[in-house]
């Protein structure tokens, strides 16, 4: 059976389509450091395409002035970036260390691009405006100081988060606001192919990225849906959701212990209807990735 499903990846490849260009990300560049480049030229990507290391992919990275820029988009929250961006970092340093022949055992210095590392995060987990991630907060406790440290610096990119920054950044204000409109559409109860087809009329009918939807409106569409197999979707689903679904059970076990309703605890071990009951009535709803 071949159904329609979202692509939890999409509003990854969407951010890299809208700032893949120089101008656009020279102005994203802007916004975030408050510097005034003009000169598109003045930015050389150095994103390693399509090669995958340890499985992940970085989104956009450049050089610009002193600086080694890596920009990740992320729609789910994830504690590690710090460590994801260390990896990259590390094959973007061998890569810049190889293609300017520099000598590793020189007896002078060799002298390397600072590194700056962005996160653009805009799932449904509510967080701040920015904060910062460290790859020091993941290690085991220890007397002595480490010798690594990798920071995230996460900006929630949401909708009505990081005004400054939008205003700063027209096209990322534009990027949020078409998320923002499909996710309005879905809590509307409409299907999720009229959602996307909605928040791109009225897009385009406010101006909010019309140009980029004009041109690419069926390859943003189907970066949001795809077709798959159902019984190999269905496998995927129960061993990513698992832990999930384990919390929700945990946090359901504390709610009715603490009103010591021993009855439902009990019964509701048992018997997964009922559990979906109380997992409504105690507002335990998974979480959704939009």
């Amino acid at each position: 059976m071949v159904s329609v499903r979202i692509n939890a990846k999409f509003k990854d490849t969407l951010f890299r389509m809208i700032f893949g260009g120089k101008k656009e990300l020279l102005d994203l560049y802007n916004a975030i450091n408050h510097s005034n480049y003009q000169n598109p030229d003045d930015l050389i990507v150095t994103t390693i395409g399509d090669v995958l290391y340890m499985g992940m992919k970085n989104d956009i990275s450049f050089l610009i002035g002193q600086y080694l820029n890596l920009y990740e988009a992320q729609s789910s929250w994830n504690p590690n970036m710090p460590l994801r961006g260390f990896f990259y970092l590390s094959r973007l340093y061998q890569a810049f260390v190889a293609e300017h022949e520099m000598d590793l055992f020189s007896k002078q210095l060799l002298k390397l691009p600072a590194p700056q590392f962005i996160v653009f995060y805009n799932g449904t987990k509510t967080q701040p405006d920015q904060m910062e991630l460290r790859l020091s907060d993941a290690f085991l406790p220890s007397e002595k100081t480490p010798c690594l440290e990798c920071v995230a610096t996460v900006y929630n990119i949401n909708y009505g988060h990081n005004s400054d920054l939008m205003e700063k950044c027209h096209k990322l204000y534009e990027y949020a606001y078409l998320i923002n409109a499909i996710r309005s559409h879905l809590r509307q109860n409409l299907p999720l192919e009229n959602a996307v087809d909605q928040a791109v009329k009225e897009c385009i009918g406010n101006n909010i990225l019309k140009g980029f939807l004009l041109k690419h409106r069926e390859e943003v569409r189907e970066m949001i849906l795809s077709e798959y197999n159902e019984e190999l979707h269905i496998k995927s689903e129960k061993k990513i959701s698992y832990e999930e679904g384990q919390e929700r059970v945990n946090l359901l076990i504390a709610r009715l212990a603490e009103a010591g309703r021993t009855e439902d605890l009990i019964r509701s071990a048992t018997d997964p209807e009922y559990q979906e009951q109380l997992f409504r009535e105690f507002g335990l709803f998974p979480q959704c990735d939009w």
